[in-house]
């Protein structure tokens, strides 16, 4: 299995990007990793492997450029020449953790989007107070959407929550401001209409409070929506964690208290991080494209590469189009 990975992508990078992708070529003996960028920067944290090459390039996107036109302009920029890895067939996959929309444009336009998708997904798996997680879809691939669009999602996260979660016919629930059949707007009273007819594990409308529940197995939703609902569930976690921190160190009896909770608070802050499931996978593409978490350390680089991995080893690229062909027939 081959895996380009931009090297220079990330708030990290290239040390980060570098340490995760050695373990997990220590980890995946089937493994073969190529790190895209800056060689003399990426040589100073890895040690030479006989499965990790190294494409050398100083050019890079940066945070602030704007995705469409860097990714047009900036031809030797490390995550096109990821891209470009792929669509030349000479990796099966590629993982950033840079610009997210620039990624978004070179899976679109480079790797190409799969027959019968009108639009890709981004979807992060997220975890739940039981330890499976959800997958969430789409979390800012597209701000808007139509019926038709969420219905894409929901085949591709079921295709992926059972073959790479290994979720037996995975649940699906549609994000809304209630429960009740006939709630919300336009949007998701025809989603849930045709999510209904879809011959898919549908359980109805969800709230957001009741995500981190596990109120279903696969969660779709509009992209502004779901990037929204995305960084308020980060942002207040990094929020309650702060102030916890705070409450526990303002004097002596806190700190005595905190040493001890410290293995449970620890246990529960690893349970809540979502970069231990992997990265957000860009869903509908012709092969595997995974975004990892702008601020990822060596960690969350080795988790999404293991997800990464599964996807290639279960081909969701394949299934799902074999999962859209076989509906477009059947209508």
């Amino acid at each position: 299995m081959k895996i380009a990975i931009d090297a220079m992508g990330g708030d990290n990078a290239p040390q980060a990007i570098c340490e995760g992708a050695a373990k997990a070529l220590n980890a995946f003996p089937d493994l073969h990793i190529t790190l895209i960028g800056n060689e003399d920067e990426i040589s100073k944290h890895v040690s030479p492997h006989e499965r990790m090459a190294i494409l050398h390039t100083t050019e890079v996107i940066e945070p602030e450029d704007e995705p469409v036109r860097a990714v047009r302009r900036k031809k030797n920029a490390s995550l096109v020449l990821m891209a470009n890895e792929v669509k030349e067939g000479r990796a099966d996959a590629c993982i950033s953790a840079g610009n997210t929309g620039a990624l978004m444009t070179a899976g679109l336009f480079i790797v190409g989007r799969i027959d019968g998708i009108d639009r890709p997904a981004l979807a992060p798996t997220l975890p739940t107070l039981d330890g499976k997680g959800f997958l969430f879809l789409d979390v800012g691939a597209n701000v808007d959407a139509k019926p038709e669009h969420l219905l894409q999602y929901a085949i591709m996260g079921s295709v992926y929550a059972e073959k790479v979660r290994g979720v037996k016919n995975p649940s699906v629930g549609l994000l809304n401001v209630g429960t009740e059949d006939k709630k919300g707007n336009d949007l998701t009273k025809h989603t849930f209409l045709k999510l209904k007819e879809s011959g898919l594990h549908f359980k109805g409308n969800v709230e957001a409070r009741d995500l981190l529940d596990g109120a279903a197995d696969v969660v779709v939703t509009d992209g502004f929506t779901g990037n929204v609902t995305l960084k308020t569930i980060e942002g207040t976690a990094i929020s309650v964690f702060s102030m916890l921190k705070t409450a526990l160190t303002s004097n002596l009896k806190s700190k005595l208290a905190a040493a001890v909770l410290k293995p449970k608070l620890k246990g529960i802050r690893t349970q809540l991080d979502y970069s231990e499931y992997g990265g957000a996978a860009l869903f509908g593409l012709n092969a595997p494209v995974v975004k990892a978490h702008g601020s990822s350390d060596p960690n969350a680089v080795y988790n999404a590469i293991r997800q990464t991995r599964d996807m290639i080893a279960h081909d969701v690229s394949g299934t799902i189009r074999a999962a859209v062909a076989e509906r477009q027939t059947a209508e």
